[in-house]
């Protein structure tokens, strides 16, 4: 008779992920058939679904936990580093469904409790409306110019270094719309052949990156001072403080680092 594996359990304060120490500088998710902690009273315990129909489980606790020799919690962003990547991405989509649990505790048409009928779906019991998981969808954009691409620096970055532009998707406009108004809305300037990137689920808290590569079409830099605080062209020789490599916009300042501009459709 086969026995099923253990769960993986994702258990967070606010964006404060449990994790169990294996040895110096490693780290897991705990792994075990019942939870590693208590559960609170009235704790909704999330079942997280994974293409490799791995077994997960995940809860929100109310207060933090103290740290002890087995057992830490660390910022999500922050165990990157520190947990497989395989277990990192679970770990944002298990933020992503305490999220959206904490958010939808009352109906938005009528001020009714929710109820949850699905992993991923809740219904009113008053006027039938359904609440999934929504997911907030923004643009990168990666512009070059000649052998230079532009990086800014924005005011609610945590830290020094440049990135890419970036953008929400507005109501009504198509992705290839939203990086044109939005390289012209940050920086004043045009762009041209537009070609996507990739994507990244972005969990902080509910987020989708789609990222595009377009090249320089005109205009001087006049940055939206509401937005940015620096930006500028910049070579591969001359490059400022980068993004994480947990980014997308990471990915695509590597990407373009490895090109040949000989090669340029």
């Amino acid at each position: 008779m086969n026995q099923q594996k253990p769960f993986q359990w994702f258990i967070f304060y606010k964006d404060q992920l449990l994790l169990e120490k294996i040895e110096s500088e490693k780290y897991t998710v705990p792994y075990g058939n019942t939870s590693p902690i208590p559960l609170p009273p009235h704790t909704n315990t999330h079942e997280i679904t994974t293409p490799e129909n791995e077994r997960c489980k995940a809860f929100a606790v109310n207060s933090p936990f103290e740290e002890t020799e087995r057992y830490t919690m660390v910022g999500l962003r922050a165990s990157y580093d520190l947990i497989p990547f395989g277990q990192y991405r679970i770990a944002g989509k298990a933020r992503e469904i305490l999220h959206w649990e904490q958010n939808t505790r009352f109906c938005p048409v009528c001020g009714t409790p929710m109820e949850q009928k699905e992993p991923i779906m809740k219904r009113c019991p008053k006027c039938g409306y359904h609440a999934y998981p929504a997911i907030t969808t923004a643009i990168l954009v990666l512009v070059r110019k000649e052998d230079a691409i532009l990086l800014v620096h924005a005011h609610n970055f945590k830290g020094t270094f440049n990135s890419l532009v970036a953008g929400f998707l507005e109501a009504g406009e198509t992705l290839e719309e939203c990086v044109t108004r939005e390289v012209k809305e940050e920086t004043g300037l045009d762009v041209k052949r537009i070609t996507y990137f990739g994507n990244q689920p972005w969990p902080y808290p509910s987020g989708l990156m789609v990222g595009f590569i377009a090249d320089y079409a005109g205009g001087e830099i006049k940055l939206q001072d509401e937005e940015l605080s620096a930006g500028a062209f910049y070579t591969k020789d001359h490059l400022p403080e980068l993004p994480h490599k947990l980014s997308l916009a990471r990915r695509m300042i590597d990407w373009w680092l490895e090109q040949d501009p000989s090669n340029r459709p």
